[in-house]
């Protein structure tokens, strides 16, 4: 028997407050033929899939999560066997696009060891959104996720990446815990030189979107914008 398939499915990132809809048609039409999900919270993705349409009851469909707390290995196993015995597999986020800053990496890994073919489908990336709109490189940009925790190695960090957006004009992106996200841009502020550029964009998609690109300098004037427990991608730029 050959192998299914597994579907990269992204979902609004702010399903509950976005003012337009982010599911392309052909992504619904791949959703209403799958009865399979991995997804990272099997609540929020029962609510995603009965806005999307399904097509079927919400109750015939089976679901298995895969989140922060799995680990690589047998769990994982057990998710990839269905779809290793024929049956497509669909795989959701929390928000956004699944396995970019995303457990959803785990099984899309193990379905590449076993030659699953492997299918991404369109959606909003709140990553790439944000470097679309921030005005800085959009053709040398990384993402490195979060950063440390701690001090004095967060500072570090940070530092380091100002010295790699100048040095090599390359865009860095990274995120913060929503509930962090003052400190940061305190530590930001503090650590970076006045003529760096600092993108703040929050809540994309979201009614409450807010994005804007200034100065190091600038900020300093302005002051924070309240982003406090609010999803925030951060990037810093020449």
């Amino acid at each position: 028997m050959a192998a299914g398939t597994l579907y990269l499915i992204p979902c609004p990132i702010c399903a509950d407050t976005a003012p337009y809809d982010v599911t392309p048609e052909t992504n619904r039409a791949v959703i209403a033929l799958l009865d399979y999900f991995i997804v990272e919270n099997i609540r929020s993705a029962r609510r995603f899939l009965s806005k999307a349409g399904i097509g079927r009851p919400i109750d015939d469909v089976e679901f298995v999560e895969l989140n922060e707390h799995t680990a690589a290995g047998a769990e994982v196993e057990r998710m990839v066997a269905p779809i290793l015995q024929g049956r497509n597999a669909g795989v959701i986020s929390e928000a956004g696009v699944p396995a970019v800053a995303d457990p959803g990496q785990l099984v899309v890994a193990l379905c590449h060891k076993y030659g699953v073919r492997i299918v991404p489908l369109v959606g909003p990336s709140s990553i790439i959104m944000a470097v679309m709109a921030s005005g800085m490189n959009g053709q040398s940009f990384a993402f490195n996720g979060y950063l440390p925790v701690k001090e004095p190695d967060r500072s570090r960090a940070i530092k380091r990446f100002e010295a790699r957006a100048v040095a090599e004009n390359q865009s860095q992106a990274f995120i913060e815990a929503p509930y962090r996200n003052i400190k940061l841009v305190e530590q930001m502020l503090h650590a970076c030189a006045a003529e760096t550029r600092l993108c703040i964009a929050c809540d994309i998609t979201s009614a409450t979107e807010y994005i804007r690109t200034a100065t190091i300098a600038e900020w300093r004037k302005c002051g924070i914008p309240d982003i406090q427990k609010r999803p925030t991608i951060f990037i810093l730029g020449r």
